[in-house]
């Protein structure tokens, strides 16, 4: 193959095509701009019949100059980027014969620049028509996409090519379970991405990344915005603007994957201005594995680590955490229909005072001011007597316990300062093993110094306490009407849920405590080191409890 080179020995040119500045804030050493900025290009595939290029728009462009330590190259088609050797491997991807005025920028010490300019004409071949038509819903239309959170495998990473690891065609480390992101301040804002396309009547695709103020980063990615919280999080990003989509086609020779089943579009998108598909990993060029009119799967390289492949699977459908469920038939249930005292043949107390491992200020009792079933709930009362607190916890523990199932109670929470209302779940071995290796899932947990705030959290030995496994989610007039509290637990997940929508996800494993019988509990604790100050003119409240059901 024959290549075209274009030399342009920049002497006189230099006093009409460059320029040398020097940064104001220099303040030691000699700064002496570059000199003798030289720039060539070699346009790839030239030959008699293909005079500006083989159609692939590669052109291999080389800056030198006397006294520079690094060029920047703005290639003239929304793209650039800085390169030590000064010799610049691109793609120009528009369709057509087309000239670009690329300008190369050498920098010396001190931030001395001297800068100069080619221009080459380029012709590119490669389109992928249909994709931007997929892309955008069509020419003069706009498309918009979201995370497909429901997906197993919508964010993932694996092994970049063959050499790092056997799988790099799949995330072979590490797949994102359905709505894993979902519930966490941390995480959640990667569900609120919008993702728009449009074709213009000139057949230009362009993007727009709609964050809703805040993008997830990689860790590794943290100081691009200040971060410090040393792992992955949602930080405020501005991601306004508008930018030009190139395609172009892969370089990854996918013929050496052993999986039949597996082909790649093999189309590159190319996002000017840096921008990037959501989450954070300083990548701006994306693989199209898949592409339909509603399902987008993409693959792009770790812009730090050239060792890892994330992958990316986006919808047309806007996530929404709808809760489906395996279990249906219910093995046990308590519906309170009997006035009294709880049914002994399925609660029992715990009694007495301490503070319960967390300086709880009440003490619970087994009498009918504190707990008693009328009208169709049972009703558990925190009472404040004068001279302490007063309150009831009602448990199922060796009377009915259980491994996986679903487990639904509704309820109304009481409210107050201080208040601490629990509908949870206990590892039965706990007498053995000792918490937090028991576990513990608390289905339901409220502050009434936080009205409206429901919290679902996991304890195990690896989170527990004040670094336990939870979130938190608003759920509107927990005191004055009833809601569904559930969790779905599974040999393979834990999910928490309040009025189908589920909030926390845990992923269970074989390792974890959570593959044991557990029991139900049921109470309202007062002030320690969740619940809070006491508010001084609380007098009594109550949880109402409909009914508690399980279904395996």
């Amino acid at each position: 193959m024959k290549t075209f080179k274009i030399n342009i020995f920049l002497i006189l040119a230099l006093a009409l095509f460059t320029f040398s500045c020097q940064e104001d804030d220099a303040e030691f050493g000699d700064f002496i701009a570059p000199t003798n900025l030289q720039i060539s290009a070699e346009i790839i595939g030239v030959d008699a019949s293909n005079p500006n290029g083989d159609g692939s728009g590669r052109v291999i462009l080389t800056a030198t100059a006397d006294n520079a330590i690094s060029y920047n190259f703005e290639f003239g088609d929304g793209q650039n980027g800085m390169f030590a050797s000064g010799i610049a491997n691109h793609r120009f991807s528009l369709v057509g014969l087309n000239t670009y005025t690329v300008v190369v920028s050498a920098i010396g010490t001190g931030g001395n620049k001297t800068i100069g300019t080619i221009t080459i004409d380029v012709f590119s071949s490669f389109d992928d028509y249909d994709a931007k038509l997929l892309l955008s819903g069509g020419a003069g239309s706009t498309k918009t996409w979201y995370w497909a959170a429901a997906d197993i495998a919508h964010l993932g990473v694996g092994p970049a090519n063959a050499s790092i690891g056997e799988g790099f065609w799949y995330p072979q480390w590490y797949a994102a379970q359905p709505f894993e992101k979902a519930g966490s301040e941390e995480s959640s804002c990667i569900y609120e991405d919008q993702l728009v396309f449009s074709l213009d009547a000139n057949e230009q695709l362009t993007y727009q990344l709609n964050n809703n103020g805040s993008t997830y980063f990689n860790g590794a990615y943290e100081s691009v915005v200040g971060g410090t919280a040393g792992y992955d999080f949602c930080y405020e990003y501005d991601t306004s603007g508008t930018s030009l989509v190139t395609l172009a086609p892969t370089s990854v020779d996918w013929t050496t994957v052993p999986d039949p089943n597996f082909t790649s579009r093999g189309t590159v998108m190319n996002f000017s201005d840096s921008n990037f598909m959501g989450y954070y990993v300083g990548a701006s060029s994306y693989e199209i594995i898949e592409l339909t009119s509603s399902l987008l799967r993409v693959r792009c390289i770790d812009a730090q680590n050239p060792d890892l492949a994330w992958y990316h699977t986006f919808t047309t459908q806007e996530p929404t955490q709808g809760f489906t469920t395996q279990y249906n038939t219910l093995v046990w249930q308590e519906e309170f229909d009997v006035d009294g005292a709880p049914n002994p043949a399925n609660w029992t107390y715990d009694l007495g005072a301490g503070g319960w491992g967390n300086q709880e200020a009440q003490t619970y009792t087994n009498n009918a001011e504190n707990a008693v079933v009328t009208n169709g709930n049972l009703v558990i009362t925190a009472i404040n007597t004068g001279s302490g607190y007063t309150s009831a916890r009602l448990k199922s523990e060796n009377l009915f316990e259980f491994t996986y199932g679903r487990v639904e109670v509704r309820a109304k929470l009481p409210t107050g300062g201080g208040t601490w209302p629990a509908i949870w779940m206990l590892g039965a071995n706990y007498d053995t093993v000792t918490w937090p290796a028991c576990g513990e899932i608390d289905i339901m947990e409220h502050v009434g110094n936080n009205q409206n705030t429901i919290h679902g959290t996991l304890h195990y030995p690896e989170a527990f306490g004040g670094n336990a496994d939870g979130s938190a989610t608003v759920v509107d007039n927990v005191s004055s009407e009833f809601h569904n509290y559930t969790v779905e637990w599974t040999p393979t997940a834990i999910k928490i849920v309040v009025d189908d929508t589920v909030f926390h996800t845990y992923a269970n494993t074989a390792s974890s405590p959570f593959n044991s019988d557990f029991f139900l509990i049921l109470n309202v604790a007062m002030g320690g080191t969740f619940g809070g100050d006491i508010d001084p003119a609380f007098t009594q409240s109550s949880m109402e409890i409909d009914y508690v059901r399980v279904y395996q």
